[in-house]
């Protein structure tokens, strides 16, 4: 995986390298075509943002071989001329909301060869952007001429899917985990893998599908609402783990602190910004626990340290790639530290089941808030649910107990016969043998009815011959 990171880390700069850079800006009075007046310097940033705006700039001479193009991110639509003749157009620029059709995010605009000179080149650009959906502080992510057609970035997106794969993968195992055990920290870490994972494919989505400029508020938006609310279960998780004693204060402190990161302007900032916060919170608790000697602290606390030494140090690393394989790492040691912790809790549980024998009247159930003795008298069947078996209890009481249907059978007294492959029935509660159709079934008190094989029926009426009390029905 570092392999391919590095790989793609080298394509990445090579790739910007290539770029030449544009500027410095004039801002014009457009004409017809390429003709422009009254051109001053431009003062900040492009910003097209609510009309139409005509720019010129010097282009630096041609470097290296092979085909050039002018490369345009931003939300807006552009129409370009590159030495007095057109290159074309992103979308269609114009003066008005209904005048303008919006183009792509990102553009490339293939500059014919023959159109180069050795030097003297000027671009002229034509700009709009009406349709944005919100006010950006830089709508324009940059206009340079480049490589054509760009260098692949499958390298970059093999590295982020396979950790966005690894990030589902935790996700359904935690969920499943939390299916069996409902546990409160197998949820949040579901929650935070599956986050993460969301990310991961809406951050790439800009190098997937080439949407036009109005979805990117959506993405951008998208983008910070998941790290707001990675940053807030990652503080949850941490401190219901480490420091449950101050988990409500950490939490509130997440809850108001994360989403203030949207009063900072630029949002990689704010998603940045969000998930530093998050990750410093979570990282009080994790050192907390490393205090209270809490199993697990330590590692995690290293983790949340590497964490923000390369949100500070490499901000714009984090969230195109590092994030994702940050937060993988997190997730899947813990998703098979819980699988063997359940393999072992479910072994101790068995061996709970095979001291039974020592209170003949009550059975003892092993369950997830600890040990409960039933009286096996108030047992009215038992029913399997794969590694489980649900007790059914008078009163139409259930419990369920982390035991399996066969070794439960062998523990049971004479009264409790099998009468189906995933039912165990007491027969003191039996009320009625009832025949429907093919199918048989035996009715209980303060029970459902359960359903009989065909294999267990002759032994099952046998057992009730000696019970007059009992109607069969047939």
């Amino acid at each position: 995986m570092w392999r391919s990171l590095l790989i793609a880390l080298v394509l990445s700069v090579a790739a910007s390298a290539a770029q030449a850079q544009l500027g410095p800006w004039e801002i014009c009075r457009g004409g017809a075509g390429p003709t422009v007046s009254y051109c001053r310097p431009l003062q900040g940033r492009i910003d097209p943002q609510g009309r139409e705006i005509w720019l010129r700039a010097p282009v630096p001479p041609r470097r290296g071989e092979g085909p050039k193009a002018l490369l345009v991110y931003g939300a807006a639509s552009s129409e370009a001329w590159f030495n007095g003749v057109r290159l074309g157009a992103n979308g269609q620029p114009g003066p008005t909301a209904a005048a303008e059709r919006p183009g792509r995010y990102e553009a490339a605009l293939p500059i014919p060869d023959v159109l180069w000179r050795p030097s003297g080149n000027e671009l002229v650009l034509r700009m709009s952007a009406f349709h944005v959906g919100m006010r950006f502080a830089a709508p324009i992510g940059g206009v340079a001429v480049g490589r054509y057609p760009q260098p692949s970035r499958l390298p970059l997106l093999a590295v982020t899917f396979v950790a966005a794969g690894a990030l589902a993968a935790a996700a359904f195992g935690f969920g499943a985990i939390h299916t069996m055990r409902r546990t409160g920290s197998s949820l949040l870490l579901a929650a935070l893998a599956g986050v993460a994972a969301t990310q991961a494919l809406v951050e790439n989505l800009r190098h997937l599908w080439r949407y036009d400029y109005p979805v990117h508020a959506w993405r951008v938006g998208g983008i910070w609402v998941l790290t707001v609310a990675f940053s807030i279960l990652l503080v949850a998780w941490a401190a219901t783990r480490f420091w449950p004693k101050r988990r409500a204060m950490l939490l509130a402190a997440a809850v108001v602190a994360v989403p203030s990161s949207y009063a900072v302007q630029g949002f990689d900032v704010k998603s940045g910004l969000a998930l530093t916060i998050g990750a410093g919170l979570a990282l009080v608790a994790a050192a907390a626990g490393v205090a209270a000697r809490t199993p697990g602290a330590r590692p995690t606390l290293a983790w949340l340290a590497v964490f923000l030494a390369l949100a500070i140090g490499e901000p714009f690393w984090l969230l195109d790639l590092s994030f994702f394989i940050l937060a993988a790492g997190l997730t899947l040691p813990l998703l098979v530290a819980e699988v063997l912790r359940l393999g072992r809790q479910a072994e101790a549980r068995e061996a709970a089941l095979t001291r039974a024998a020592s209170l003949p009247d009550r059975l003892r159930v092993a369950t997830a808030r600890g040990v409960e003795l039933v009286p096996l008298r108030d047992i009215v069947a038992v029913v399997g649910a794969d590694d489980y078996a649900e007790l059914r209890l008078r009163g139409r009481r259930a419990l369920l107990h982390a035991a399996r249907l066969d070794h439960l059978e062998t523990s049971l007294p004479d009264s409790f016969v099998r009468i189906h492959r995933s039912a165990i029935a007491n027969l003191a509660y039996a009320e009625r043998l009832v025949r429907e159709g093919q199918r048989w079934r035996l009715e209980l008190r303060d029970s459902d009815p359960l359903p009989v094989s065909r294999s267990r029926l002759a032994a099952l009426r046998e057992r009730l011959e000696a019970a007059p009390a009992l109607s069969l029905a047939g």
